[in-house]
């Protein structure tokens, strides 16, 4: 009986410290991030990706750093290998799991960067796909403020060419904010960023 709960007692200190570990890791790599060291989180949150299979975020925030970064990124080998590391990165999850709003997000921003990156020769072979990507999210979880958001913004990003009329699409970056203020994050490490972009296209659509 003593063995046993020495046992238990050690899977239990076992556990704690590999959520220690995991929490540890991730805090780090997100300040990294906040510092603008994108190489060196993006290298810190594949380390805790390759040790904690369970958890879908290290993968998520690889793909969404990389993928951001895209969006002040002028060189397009650099936007190329960027892009390329972020799906691969989210590829992984889409195995794991076809039912997380959160991973059609991503995908959805991946596309984006492309269409950003060469609108001429993206815009017609990614937009579709942008639109499915949030439509998909929108499907898993209509209350996701990201999806909302993200899908309005796409839009309003290219009224000035499509005429499409951005009455609707405003009212749906207003009904984003009210999901933002809402939206409880699953985890403290959760996705639970797009907010302050959405105010900013508020402002615009005002």
């Amino acid at each position: 009986m003593k063995k046993i709960i020495t046992l238990i007692a050690l899977f239990v200190v076992v556990i704690s410290s590999a959520q220690t570990q995991f929490e540890q890791g991730m805090t780090k790599a997100f300040g990294l991030w906040k510092e603008g060291k994108n190489a060196e989180a993006s290298a810190l949150f594949e380390r805790i990706a390759a040790a904690e299979k369970n958890s879908y975020l290290p993968n998520y925030y690889i793909a969404l750093i990389n993928t951001t970064a895209v969006f002040t990124e002028k060189d397009k080998t650099k936007i190329d290998l960027l892009l390329t590391k972020a799906q691969d990165a989210l590829d992984v999850e889409f195995i794991k799991d076809q039912n997380n709003a959160e991973l059609y997000v991503l995908q959805a921003l991946i596309y984006t960067g492309y269409v950003v990156a060469d609108p001429m020769t993206n815009g017609m072979k990614y937009s579709g796909k942008v639109m499915e990507a949030y439509a998909k999210a929108k499907a898993i979880d209509p209350n996701n403020p990201r999806a909302v958001f993200g899908e309005a913004d796409y839009q309003l990003g290219g009224a000035k060419w499509t005429g499409v009329d951005t009455k609707p699409l405003c009212a749906q970056v207003d009904k984003s904010i009210e999901l933002f203020a809402t939206f409880k994050p699953a985890t403290p490490f959760s996705p639970k960023w797009g907010l302050d972009r959405a105010l900013e296209i508020q402002k615009t659509c005002k």
